[in-house]
């Protein structure tokens, strides 16, 4: 029997969108993506009406974070120096033992245990060991929820970024900022929803495309944001250009835009560049503002390591995330490690050095963040997420040194706040820390938890592309981890 929903080969769907023209695409359109597409209205003169695609949505259902800080730690930190202890690599240190790793180097099936090189200590009411190398993070346990059986599919930089950004190794999607902003939009219509800081080395490798809207409106894309200076490049008016110039020249383009959007079926690349000039204009007034710590304290300043030269510069980027979630922002995401190995936690030759310079450079700015979000009664609706891309391999990359190797068959990232259980451990890796055996958790699943955590039911966020109804997590789907949901 011929399946009703099939004909010539495609589904009703397809044939529909691709044989069906203008006025049943649209609808089509309407009812497949109840999150954009519906809410277009076209007024008595037959002019779409601007609509910003970041005014505030509702979720699926009552989400107890608001926000989300992503802390992403660029090069891969290993686990086993980090957060994942593993008493067994010590007594193991220096012997070629059978195992099988992959990484940058390829497949092996043997290796050169290298120990953890920092000592670890048990922090908190819930005991965790954390190395000597985040004195100020160990502080915080009990309010973090470790997972330590994380694992993807590539061990390679570009593909394990877009993977941990995108939810997909190659690029093209939409970044998971882009999803939660598109699913959500953004509680301050000044301010971009979707926020990116970089580390002041520079970027991570493949750049935009790791905070790309993808097939998605521009709108939703992320916005570089400094910490000091001037916030956005290019945002300033050119000299001699009054505001209520501006104004009028906006109004004017507007006006045109809207005009040939109501010549033809909706086009929401357009109404995204409508949105955006808009939100340019708006920002030249309260983007600096935002960076503007002069009425922060000196106890504040201080808590964050703004005092210090090695921590100053991470701790601008993460109390600038606080004010942000304090004005509405939605997802906020600070890189730390830029585009060279030395620049980022990339330890291929020696874990002491690059490890510690990084964790220095974090570990206060972080604490302090979560110290005061947590004051402030604001880490109950912030989601804060740590980790990298990939872990590292518990063995040497070469005969000689304390370097290791790419690792995504286990690694470690924590969340905090935004309804996540504290002071737990979750999921296991081996007793080598090489690979996660116990509760495995894929990427995809953190993406679902970060979703669900806003109120965003990961397997109904869709967005039409391609013939499907594209999901960040993928066209099978995938559960939220419940065990860390309070």
């Amino acid at each position: 029997m011929t399946d009703s929903r099939q004909f010539c080969g495609r589904t009703r769907r397809e044939f529909l969108w691709q044989a069906g023209g203008g006025f049943v695409a649209t609808a089509l359109a309407g009812l497949l993506d109840d999150a954009f597409f519906a809410r277009q209205s076209v007024a008595a003169d037959g002019v779409t009406p601007f609509r910003n695609p970041l005014a505030p949505k509702p979720g699926h259902f009552p989400g107890k974070a608001k926000s989300v800080i992503f802390l992403f730690m660029y090069g891969g930190p290993s686990q086993v120096d980090t957060f994942d202890y593993k008493p067994k690599l010590f007594e193991l240190d220096g012997k070629t033992i059978p195992i099988k790793t992959f990484g940058r180097a390829g497949h092996r099936n043997e290796g050169r245990v290298v120990g953890p090189r920092f000592r670890f200590k048990q922090f908190g009411q819930c005991g965790k060991y954390v190395s000597e190398i985040f004195p100020h993070i160990g502080q915080c346990v009990d309010d973090i929820a470790f997972i330590h059986s994380m694992y993807a599919e590539s061990p390679i930089h570009g593909s394990a970024l877009l993977m941990m950004n995108c939810g997909r190794i190659l690029s093209g999607h939409p970044s998971l900022g882009s999803w939660v902003t598109y699913g959500l939009g953004s509680e301050n219509e000044n301010l971009p929803g979707f926020v990116v800081m970089l580390d002041k080395t520079g970027g991570p490798i493949s750049g935009p495309k790791n905070w790309s809207s993808g097939y998605m409106p521009a709108a939703y894309q992320g916005v570089i944001l400094r910490a000091d200076g001037t916030p956005i490049h290019d945002l300033e008016p050119p000299p001699g250009l009054t505001r209520d110039a501006q104004r009028r020249l906006l109004d004017r383009l507007r006006q045109k835009n809207e005009e040939h959007q109501s010549e033809r079926t909706f086009n929401s690349e357009l109404a995204a560049r409508i949105a955006c000039y808009e939100l340019a204009f708006k920002m030249q007034q309260h983007a600096p503002e935002a960076v503007d710590f002069s009425r922060e304290t000196t106890k504040t300043l201080s808590l964050y390591g703004i005092d210090n030269p090695r921590t100053a510069d991470f701790g601008r980027k993460c109390l600038l995330a606080r004010r942000l979630v304090e004005r509405g922002v939605r997802f906020i995401q600070i890189y730390s490690g830029g585009a060279h190995n030395d620049d980022n936690w990339d330890a291929h030759t020696d874990v002491v050095a690059n490890h510690g310079k990084h964790a220095g450079n974090t570990d206060k700015p972080i604490a302090g963040l979560l110290q005061d979000l947590k004051q402030r009664g604001l880490l109950d609706s912030t989601l804060v997420v740590w980790g990298g891309e990939f872990g590292r391999q518990p063995t040497a990359e070469y005969a000689q040194g304390s370097g290791r190797d790419h690792n995504s068959y286990g690694f470690t990232v924590w969340l905090a706040g935004g309804g996540i259980k504290g002071g737990i451990s979750y999921g296991a890796t081996d007793e080598l820390g090489n690979a996660a055996v116990e509760k495995r958790t894929h990427v995809k699943q953190l993406h679902a938890t970060i979703l669900h955590q806003l109120g965003l039911d990961p397997n109904r966020l869709t967005f039409f592309y391609g013939g499907l109804d594209q999901k960040l997590v993928g066209v099978e789907g995938a559960e939220p981890i419940h065990d860390l949901i309070a």
